[in-house]
């Protein structure tokens, strides 16, 4: 439960500061000029404060989308990716956003207009090109929607722009933003690892029995669906546990809603896999990484390439599968 709530003075009268801090009961409320002075603090212990972290309400300037890199997609040519909220509720154990940050304090940014004003601004000056903007990098995109409704509102928007397709990236099981209303250009796209593994390294994350009900649910409905094992992580006895695991989403999910699968080795920038390690020394789980170029990778990734595609064709046409390395 959130006990502290930073709010950047610039939005303490906002209409969803407000909101958001009338979800939590009685917090403590300390006005800050930029979120950054909480956020980036030095000598912060990402490990330490997440059994606690604090919310920072803020306002984000400039920079709102970024291009991908260029060997990261699921079939169009044009790509960006953007968060509105940085760190996520859950603790995966091999998250990347603890490497990234110093700090594990929620930020949510409440100025959702200009991500939208963003996004139209991409789609308006490239009308010849099928796009694609991925939610989910910095934050699970739904785990926090009870409290925000940012997705609530940006899919409504996402509707009139025919050259975008929305990837709403999550391990949440919350559904209340999608009715019985589809629209057409939003993917829902969940991620697995086998439940093994989940239990024992995705803490507060929804069993894999709980995300295939929900996919089941708006399979049903007929909403575009994405399957995502990213990473695929390596350990003893994975490749028959993925095998299961493809086994079990495909018996759930009817094919013809799913837009595609992807999949993606354990990786880390040099800098961010440093800073893991340091306050993860014991993890075993980061033990057989090996460093190529400027990344910490899994030490086979060409046998995880190999099996995933080999695999997965058994069960869906191949043009839909895409390994984002």
């Amino acid at each position: 439960m959130t006990k502290i709530i930073y709010i950047e003075n610039e939005i303490k009268d906002h209409k969803r500061t407000e909101l958001i801090c009338n979800k939590f009961k009685n917090p403590e409320i300390i006005i800050i000029n930029r979120f950054s002075e909480v956020f980036n603090k030095k000598n912060q212990s990402f490990r330490f404060q997440k059994a606690n972290p604090a919310l920072i309400i803020a306002k984000k300037y400039n920079n709102l989308l970024h291009k991908t890199p260029a060997n990261y997609g699921i079939g169009n040519e044009c790509n960006y990716y953007f968060s509105y909220m940085y760190n996520c509720i859950f603790d995966c154990k091999y998250c990347f956003l603890q490497g990234l940050y110093s700090s594990a304090n929620h930020v949510i940014f409440v100025n959702y207009e200009d991500f939208y004003k963003e996004i139209k601004n991409i789609s308006n000056n490239n009308k010849q090109k099928n796009i694609t903007i991925f939610s989910g990098y910095d934050c699970d995109s739904l785990a926090f929607e009870s409290v925000s409704n940012f997705m609530s509102y940006l899919i409504k928007k996402i509707s009139k722009h025919k050259n975008i397709e929305l990837e709403i990236r999550t391990k949440s099981t919350y559904t209340k933003s999608f009715s019985k209303y589809i629209i057409n250009n939003i993917i829902i796209a969940y991620s697995f690892t086998p439940e093994k593994f989940s239990s024992k390294y995705e803490l507060g994350v929804p069993s894999v029995n709980k995300r295939l009900g929900v996919l089941q649910k708006l399979s049903n409905l007929g909403w575009k669906l994405g399957i995502r094992f990213d990473p695929v992580v390596v350990y003893e006895g994975w490749q028959d546990d993925y095998k299961k695991l493809f086994v079990q989403i495909f018996k759930n999910v009817d094919i013809k809603n799913i837009h595609s699968i992807s999949f993606g080795k354990l990786r880390f920038p040099v800098s961010v896999y440093k800073k893991i390690i340091k306050e993860n020394s014991s993890e075993s789980l980061f033990f057989n990484l090996v460093k190529t170029k400027n990344i910490y990778e899994s030490n086979v990734s060409e046998n995880i390439e190999f099996f995933c595609k080999e695999t997965l064709k058994n069960f869906i046409d191949e043009k839909k599968i895409f390994f984002n390395n």
